[in-house]
Order: structure tokens, then C-alpha cells, then sequence
């Protein structure tokens, strides 16, 4: 039988498989932890087109909701076509390669959905499985514990677990605490770690780790997350936005005007001697992220975009960078223009430099600043090449904000 939490394979789950790069391993410990996320492994399978057959054999069956024994015509094919020796016999190592990863998949694709709807129903439940033929005793006493989406417990024992594990998660909202009878979440237990020794039998020798009591080796981390980091735009590494006569496609300039800046409460403008880590956590925390979780979010055209720390992480040094120019004082401001544009374009823009297009995002709105004689501008421009953010505040008879209403647009906010 399929495993029955998968039998409905969803977008998230799909993409997380699809895009995992094949590596050949000879053993199970050659890739550990948070490195499944990136790398699609079977243990042992250490040739590529043995690997590249078993990637497509997962993504058929997840894709398709086929059942374990239909899956195991496909891991004798791959099996007879290469003359792969492997270890176990064949029904337990087929489950194992079937099982885990139609569990990691989905869970990744869990958390995925999870983290999009945190602001909204921002208590997680564990649930334990009853279909598990071997339960353990931590997995059935985690059962119905209910905990915040950022409680730190969750780093380690978000599903699954271990081999076999089939425990799951689900997103509780306030007013699902009140029906359960519940004046707020429970109370993490403590995380006791433990020393394991694995891969005794692992041509590159046995290794230590540690991990909390029930979950298993290489299961201590939340599938997916760093999945999730990576798709955090980069800071680019120009620094500045490419001008309106510069090539690129459509090279159309707007010609109605923008609607009129809104208000900018000079209470959210910060302080201007904080230290990077505290501007970084301020802007964070617009959108329901923190320095150690990163937020998927989805703008106003329903485009979706990963925010965390690395959107702020020195691509040469690895330190967080927010206060360049002084710009610390308004990522407020910027993050109101990501959340609420005025507008928002996008351009097929030439990169001389590297050769090649690249279509960038930009986020634009204006804002009516006490004090200031001007409105400000603020941008977040973002594509496959990072993105970059700025505040100004430019006269408004030198062109500046008309120069950058090029390309398409893609939402104009209506006038207020």
C-alpha cells in the first residue's frame, strides 16, 4: 500500500524532489542531515545512471500515487538493467527507498505550506501515526502536543523522524486552541541529546553524532528548511538600479502619474546608530520571520517570495549587512513597499557584464515623510541575480521615478 498521508502528491512535495540534484554515495552516511535537501541519494547506488533511474522510479510514484508494489517493478527493472548489488533483501530495501522519501518529500512540502499560512494559524500539532507497525514510545507521547510554529523544539523534531516514522503536523489557529479547550500551547519538553556512532560499516568509517533521544540519525533537522534558506535572494552584487535607457525589454516608460504618497508613521523610522542584527531582525519581523526561520510570503499579485537573513548576508564576508549608506533607518519603509506597492514592473534587463538577461521584479511606492520636502521612494528590486533595495529621496521635478516605471506592469494600486 502507498503510504496514506501521500496519496495526494501536492505542488510543494513535487518540487522538492524534482529539483534535487542526483548523487552517486556508497553509503547512507555519505550524505547526512540537512544535505538531503539539495542531494537525491540511494545508499550504495554509486553510479549516475543507477541514481538517475531511481530519482525518476520516486518522482513516477510520487507524481502518479502509485502503490509500494507498483514501485518495486520499477526497483527490479533498475535493479536487473544495472546488476546493482545492494545490501538487505529486496522487499525491505524497496520500502526503505520507496517510503522515505515520499515521507521527506511530503514534509517538505508540509513545512512549506505551514510557514505560508504561520501569521494565520500559528500553533502546530505533532501527530503520531497509528499505522506504524513499530511505534516508539517518544513519537506516541509527542502525540497531540501542541507548540508555537517558532518554538525552538520543532528544530529537531519536526517529521519525520526516523526510519519508518509517519508522524505529521498540522496548523491550529487561535480559534482552534479555544475548541480544544486550550488557553494557549503546551510546553516543550526538554530536548535530551544523545551520542550515536554510525556508518561502522560505511567504506569512509564510522562517524559520531548527536542527536535528540527518538529521532533517529540523520532525521534531526526539518526537511526542507534549508531548502527553503537558499531561496532567499542574495544581495546583488551591483549596487545600484539599471537606468531607464539602459537596454532591456519592453523599453516602455509609463506615462500616467503614480498615486499619490501615502503617510510614513515617523514612528517606524528606526533609530540611526542600531547594530546591523537588530536592523535585520526589525525588517524580519514584517513579514513573520526570524533570524534562524526564514518566511515564504506571497505579494500582492500572488507572486511568491522567501524572506530571511540572507536577504541582508554579505556574499564575500557572510555578515549581515543593513545599515550600507545608511539605509537602516528605512527598511521600514522598504518593507512597506514589498508588502503595499504603489506598483510593480518587470523587465527583461541586459547584463553586459555577465552576458546574458535577466528578468527582475520591482517593487515601487512613495511616501510622504514629516520633515522632508520631498516624497521618498522606496524599491525592492529582485531577480535571478539577487536583489537590491532602495530609499530616496529625489526632487520631484528631475525625472528619477519616471525612470524607473519601465517594462510591464504587473499592479498599480488603485488611487487613493
Amino acid at each position: 500500500m502507498a503510504v496514506s498521508a501521500t496519496s495526494l502528491p501536492f505542488q510543494e512535495q513535487n518540487e522538492f524532489l524534482r529539483r534535487k540534484l542526483n548523487l552517486p554515495t556508497n553509503g547512507w552516511t555519505d550524505v547526512y542531515g540537512r544535505e538531503h535537501d539539495y542531494a537525491f541519494t540511494v545508499a550504495g547506488a554509486n553510479r549516475d545512471e543507477l541514481v538517475a533511474d531511481f530519482h525518476q522510479a520516486v518522482q513516477r510514484a510520487i507524481e502518479g500515487g502509485t502503490t509500494l508494489e507498483d514501485f518495486r517493478k520499477d526497483f527490479d527493472r533498475i535493479v536487473a538493467r544495472h546488476g546493482w548489488s545492494y545490501n538487505g533483501g529486496r522487499n525491505w530495501r524497496s520500502r526503505v527507498i520507496y517510503e522515505t522519501n515520499m515521507r521527506s518529500s511530503y514534509m517538505a512540502g508540509r513545512y512549506e505550506q505551514l510557514m505560508a499560512v504561520r501569521e494565520e494559524r500559528p500553533y502546530w500539532q505533532y501527530l503520531h501515526s497509528d499505522a506504524v507497525e513499530y511505534p516508539r514510545p517518544e513519537h506516541e507521547a509527542w502525540n497531540g502536543m501542541i507548540l508555537r510554529w517558532d518554538d525552538p523544539w520543532w528544530q529537531h523534531h519536526f517529521p519525520i523522524n526516523a526510519w519508518g516514522c509517519q508522524c505529521s503536523v498540522r496548523a491550529l489557529s487561535e480559534d482552534d486552541l479555544v475548541r480544544l479547550g486550550k488557553a494557549g500551547p503546551d510546553t516543550a519538553p526538554p530536548i535530551v541529546f544523545e551520542q550515536r556512532t554510525i556508518g561502522q560499516r560505511s567504506p569512509q568509517g564510522p562517524r559520531t553524532v548527536q542527536v535528540p533521544q527518538g529521532v533517529d540519525p540523520g532525521f534531526e533537522h526539518i526537511p526542507g528548511q534549508s531548502r527553503l534558506e537558499s531561496a532567499v535572494p542574495r544581495p546583488r552584487l551591483d549596487d545600484e538600479l539599471i537606468p531607464a535607457p539602459a537596454p532591456g525589454l519592453p523599453n516602455r516608460i509609463a506615462t500616467d502619474p503614480l498615486p499619490p504618497a501615502r503617510p510614513f508613521p515617523t514612528e517606524r523610522i528606526l533609530p540611526a546608530d542600531l547594530p546591523d542584527i537588530t536592523y535585520v531582525q526589525r525588517y524580519l519581523e514584517e513579514f513573520g520571520a526570524t533570524l534562524q526561520t526564514p518566511a515564504v510570503i506571497r505579494d500582492v499579485i500572488g507572486e511568491r517570495l522567501v524572506v530571511g537573513k540572507e536577504l541582508f548576508t554579505d556574499r564575500v564576508t557572510g555578515q549581515l549587512k543593513a545599515n550600507k549608506r545608511g539605509r537602516g533607518q528605512w527598511l521600514l519603509m522598504l518593507a512597506e513597499a514589498l508588502k503595499q506597492p504603489d506598483e510593480i514592473w518587470t523587465r527583461l534587463e541586459w547584463l553586459g557584464a555577465l552576458g546574458k538577461a535577466v528578468v527582475r521584479r520591482r517593487y515601487l511606492a512613495r511616501f510622504e515623510v514629516s520633515g522632508q520636502a520631498a516624497p521618498a521612494v522606496a524599491v525592492f528590486e529582485v531577480g535571478a541575480d539577487g536583489w537590491i533595495g532602495v530609499t530616496t529621496f529625489p526632487p520631484a521635478d528631475d525625472g528619477y521615478v519616471d525612470g524607473l516605471r519601465q517594462g510591464v506592469r504587473l499592479f498599480q494600486a488603485e488611487r487613493r
